[in-house]
């Protein structure tokens, strides 16, 4: 199997042109003869780095409110087939993906917004959608939490894959519910910093003995287009902040054995790959499977609520 990541920055803010730009790497993945390809953490429409530049905290901030109405209105309407072009795509190419998208849910209500990591199947056809269980520190001020529903794996070529996004990863227990369905592929999608994800990723393959993907995305101060919503406060926060990288990429491969197939690469939109082969996590399972001979389920055992959340149930009466 030949998986790996498409290291890109979004056109900030703008959902649209920046799912053209998924799809023209979902086309080049495929075009190296890709079986699987991920994207970073919420890449359509971007991260939302403004709360920590712009006062985000403040309530009843006008800033905040006007950059959150843009925001939602660039969201992903997943149920309602915002991401059918990339499903058709996945099809004709025969390729997995894994695609960190902002989702306005209208299962929420449809204003309420969800960081959450789609697989889409080579056949075509979304097959889940893990909305962020715990959104990090300021992402709290525009992210709503998630459920268990989107925690499943998912077979392709003779793997298992799973997916987590960003801090996630660093949560022993949601990475338990995919080991004890059998993953061998993990994919943890970040918002760019290789400062994450340079020791946890050969961690999490060294501790789950699996391939390891990290996936991250890119974004620099100079790519923020001027005619975004007070767009001129957000820079003047970046030149405050002193760093013209808001996230430098940092995407790389580990496999089971925990050392590095890919290097993290910094500061560059790249394609990158590797070849898995399945006997690699036989070989490293011989002596650690934490789901399996190297387990206590009569001593420790994990419950997973895959519900998907709502607010409201209704019985409708005939007539």
């Amino acid at each position: 199997m030949r998986a790996g990541f498409a290291q890109i920055a979004p056109a900030w803010l703008d959902g649209a042109e920046t799912l053209e730009k998924v799809l023209d790497w979902i086309s080049r993945a495929a075009d190296e003869s890709m079986d699987l390809v991920a994207f970073g953490e919420g890449l359509v429409p971007g991260y939302p780095f403004w709360p920590d530049l712009t006062g985000g905290a403040k309530f009843e901030s006008e800033i905040q409110k006007e950059l959150f109405a843009h925001y939602a209105k660039h969201a992903v309407d997943v149920a309602g087939g915002g991401l059918r072009a990339a499903e058709k795509l996945c099809a004709q190419r025969k390729i997995a993906v894994y695609l960190g998208v902002i989702e306005r849910a209208t299962d929420r209500s449809a204003h309420s917004l969800y960081a959450s990591l789609v697989y889409i199947a080579p056949q075509g056809g979304i097959r889940s959608v893990h909305r962020k269980l715990c959104p990090t520190y300021e992402e709290r001020l525009v992210w709503s939490p998630g459920d268990g529903h989107g925690l499943q794996v998912h077979e392709v070529g003779g793997f298992r894959l799973g997916g987590l996004n960003c801090w996630e990863n660093w949560m022993p227990l949601p990475r338990a519910s995919l080991y004890a369905q059998g993953e061998n592929i993990h994919v943890a999608v970040w918002p760019g910093s290789r400062r994450n994800t340079h020791d946890i990723t050969r961690f999490m393959a060294r501790e789950g003995r699996s391939f390891v993907i990290s996936a991250s995305g890119l974004m620099h101060r100079d790519w923020i287009d001027t005619s975004l919503p007070h767009a001129a406060t957000i820079i003047e926060g970046c030149d405050a902040a002193g760093s013209a990288w808001l996230a430098d990429g940092g995407s790389c491969i580990a496999g089971p054995d925990g050392q590095w197939l890919v290097e993290p690469v910094v500061e560059q939109e790249t394609l990158m790959w590797a070849e898995f082969d399945i006997d690699s996590v036989y070989r490293e399972r011989q002596n650690f499977d934490p789901a399996g001979h190297y387990s206590r389920p009569d001593v420790t055992r994990l419950v997973v609520d895959r519900t998907r959340q709502a607010t409201a149930e209704f019985e409708d009466g005939d007539g």
